[in-house]
C-alpha cells in the first residue's frame, strides 16, 4: 500500500455520526475501516458504501471487550502495518434524565464501560500502530454534557459523567503522547441519530462536517483540546 494513503478507523460506523464520518473520509481519498459490533449492520453499511465506489472495509469491535480490540489490531496491523486516524465515535446514552445517586447503578457502570473504557482501551490498543510511524490523529467524540459547567445540573448523571471522564482522558493522553500525534475531543452538539432523537437540530452530515478537520490537521494543530463547530470550548 502506498505510503500516500492514509487509514482510518470508525467505531459505532454503521449509522449516523459514524457512517457519515467513514462516507466523507472515503470521499476525500482515506482507505477507511468501519468497525461495528453489528456484524450484519456493519456489512449492509459497507455495501452501500461501495456502491458510491469508495474504498472501505469492515472489522467487528465490541469496544466492551478487550479482546475483541486486541483482535481488531492484530488484523488491522497485519492488514495494513499502520493507522492514521482514529476517531472514537461509539457510545450509548442510557440515562432516562434520572439523577445519579437514585439510578440503578449498572446505568452507570454500562454507561462508562463504553463511553469511557471503550475508548481507554481502543487507544492503548491502536497507538502502537501511530507510535511507530511517529504520527496520527485521535478524536473523540464527546459532549458538552462532559464539561465542568453541566456538573452543576442534576440529571443525565451516568452520560455526563462518562462524557466528563472522557474529556479528561483526552487531557492525559495529549500530554504523554510523542511525536506527530494529537488527540482532542469534539462536541457534535444535538445530532438527528438514534441516540439524539428526530427532533435534533443538526444533521449526521453537519456533525461529521465538523470532527472532519481534527482528522486532517497538519502539524500546527491542537492538541489536547475540546472543540465544537471547529472553536475550542472550555472544559
Amino acid at each position: 500500500m502506498s505510503k500516500d494513503i492514509k487509514v482510518a478507523l470508525v467505531t459505532g460506523g454503521n449509522r449516523g455520526i459514524g457512517y457519515e464520518l467513514v462516507k466523507q473520509l472515503a470521499f476525500i481519498g482515506f482507505k477507511v475501516i468501519l468497525a461495528s459490533r453489528d456484524s450484519e449492520m456493519g456489512h449492509k453499511a459497507i455495501q452501500q458504501l461501495r456502491e458510491s465506489n469508495l474504498d472501505v472495509s469492515f472489522v467487528s469491535i465490541d469496544v466492551n471487550n478487550q479482546e475483541s480490540i486486541r483482535q481488531a489490531a492484530v488484523a488491522i496491523n497485519e492488514k495494513y502495518g499502520r493507522l492514521d486516524v482514529l476517531i472514537n465515535n461509539a457510545g450509548v446514552y442510557l440515562d432516562e434524565n434520572k439523577q445519579l445517586l437514585n439510578m440503578d447503578p449498572s446505568i452507570l457502570e454500562n454507561t462508562m464501560a463504553t463511553n469511557f473504557f471503550g475508548v481507554y482501551h481502543m487507544i492503548r490498543s491502536f497507538i502502537p500502530l501511530m507510535e511507530k510511524q511517529g504520527y496520527g490523529r485521535i478524536i473523540n467524540v464527546s459532549s458538552e454534557y462532559g464539561t465542568m459547567s453541566e456538573m452543576s445540573y442534576p440529571g443525565v448523571g451516568a452520560y455526563k459523567m462518562s462524557k466528563f471522564a472522557l474529556n479528561g482522558l483526552t487531557q492525559l493522553i495529549a500530554v504523554e503522547i510523542k511525536s506527530d500525534i494529537k488527540i482532542n475531543a469534539v462536541d457534535p452538539g444535538w445530532v438527528s441519530t438514534d441516540m439524539g432523537g428526530p427532533s435534533a437540530p443538526r444533521t449526521p452530515e453537519q456533525a461529521a462536517e465538523s470532527i472532519l478537520w481534527l482528522a486532517t490537521t497538519g502539524a500546527e494543530g491542537p492538541n489536547g483540546g475540546f472543540f465544537r463547530d471547529g472553536k475550542r470550548i472550555d472544559w
